[in-house]
């Protein structure tokens, strides 16, 4: 217990980081103020409570599983996420490192757990999920508009030039000429437009 009275005493007032360690008995032994604050609409003393007022039913499961990870390899830290009630029907979520204590004839003694609030990192990596989910289905979008600009749309185009160049091969009147040259000039230019798209959709 004495290797951690450091940390204890270097984050007992912190702004940014909850420290807690909860004894054999699943009861919190200690808690900083930064955890006491943040969880006080439950109990205004924490000492002595059951660890899992403060979280969600179902993680109290990986709360078990990782503390007996951490007594099978003393010395070493394993992290767990936790949701926490918000006060408001809600869940933050934490994330935590915890660690066995061990006391002085070297027998299991609780279990020392430093974690802070990762909520709006994991929303924003969820953001951060529908966006690029939104992007490729955008892509996938453009990539179709790009295939059918390339086989469906100009096929016709090259057709209808193709027509136009069949037409002034014959005799026809200034008319009809001046016709089947503005014609060529118009599907021409369309023939560019759509090259453009496609280019800007590979």
């Amino acid at each position: 217990m004495n290797y951690f009275t450091e940390t204890i005493n270097l984050l007992e007032n912190s702004n940014f980081y909850y420290v807690i360690i909860a004894g054999m008995d699943s009861n919190y032994s200690y808690v900083n103020t930064r955890y006491a604050d943040a969880f006080g609409y439950i109990a205004q003393n924490m000492v002595g409570k059951p660890y899992h007022i403060t979280m969600h039913p179902d993680d109290t499961k990986v709360c078990a599983e990782v503390a007996a990870k951490c007594f099978q390899n003393p010395g070493k830290s394993f992290p767990a996420t936790i949701r926490k009630h918000d006060g408001k029907g809600g869940y933050i979520i934490t994330q935590w490192e915890y660690r066995a204590i061990f006391d002085a004839q070297n027998q299991p003694d609780g279990v020392f757990c430093m974690g802070y609030d990762i909520t709006e990192y994991e929303k924003a990596s969820q953001q951060l999920e529908v966006a690029k989910t939104e992007i490729e289905e955008k892509k996938s979008i453009l990539e179709q508009i790009g295939w059918e600009q390339s086989h469906v749309i100009r096929r016709p185009v090259a057709n209808i030039i193709g027509l136009v160049n069949i037409l002034n091969k014959m005799e026809i009147d200034q008319n009809l000429s001046n016709i089947c040259g503005m014609l060529s000039d118009s599907a021409e230019q369309l023939d560019k437009a759509i090259s453009s798209i496609v280019k800007k959709t590979d």
